[in-house]
This record gives structure tokens, C-alpha cells and sequence, in this order.
């Protein structure tokens, strides 16, 4: 699994014990789980509209990476609804920047 061995895994899971607390793990594992949920419904849904003729292949690649912008945010919003320290960051990220251009 990732070329880790269990024994670094075990240092891994010992240092996550200790940065977040007992008490956090589980609320933690529950935003990853359904983050990861919801990228593979997002992937199924992609997928499943990619239908693409072989007339249509230019404007489909064009019409891609428009979906795979639209499938980056919404992974993104779906990570911060999962994840409250997710949203902290990008909270904490976000007045930063305001602060940065307010200096400028």
C-alpha cells in the first residue's frame, strides 16, 4: 500500500493520534470516508456522461477541461463540507490573502 511498510504506518497513525486527540479521529475518518465518497460518485457521474463520437472529439476536448474544472470544485466543496478542519484552513487562507492585498 504506497510502498509503506506497517511499521511506518504504525509511526503514522501514532503521530496523527497525537496531533488531533482520540476524540477527533472518528469525526476525521467520517469526512475522509464520505469525501472519498463523493469524489467516486462525482468520478461515476463523469464517466457516465463521457460519451464521446469521433465527430465530436474537438469540441469534447474543449468541453473536458471545462468538466474537469467543475469537477475540482466541486471535490473541493464536497472536502469542506466532510472535513470542518478543511474549512478552517481555507478560512484561515482566505483572510491571509484579504490581509495581504490590504497591506499592499
Amino acid at each position: 500500500m504506497f510502498g509503506l511498510s506497517p511499521s511506518e504506518l504504525a509511526v503514522i497513525a501514532i503521530i496523527v493520534l497525537l496531533i488531533f486527540g482520540a476524540r477527533r479521529l472518528p469525526e476525521i475518518g467520517k469526512g475522509l470516508g464520505g469525501a472519498i465518497r463523493e469524489f467516486r460518485n462525482i468520478k461515476k457521474e463523469i464517466s457516465s456522461d463521457k460519451t464521446i463520437e469521433p465527430a465530436q472529439e474537438g469540441k469534447e476536448a474543449h468541453a473536458e477541461k471545462g468538466v474537469q474544472k467543475s469537477l475540482g470544485a466541486k471535490l473541493g466543496e464536497k472536502v469542506l463540507e466532510q472535513a470542518p478542519l478543511a474549512k478552517k484552513v481555507v478560512d484561515a487562507k482566505n483572510n491571509i490573502d484579504k490581509i495581504k492585498q490590504a497591506l499592499k
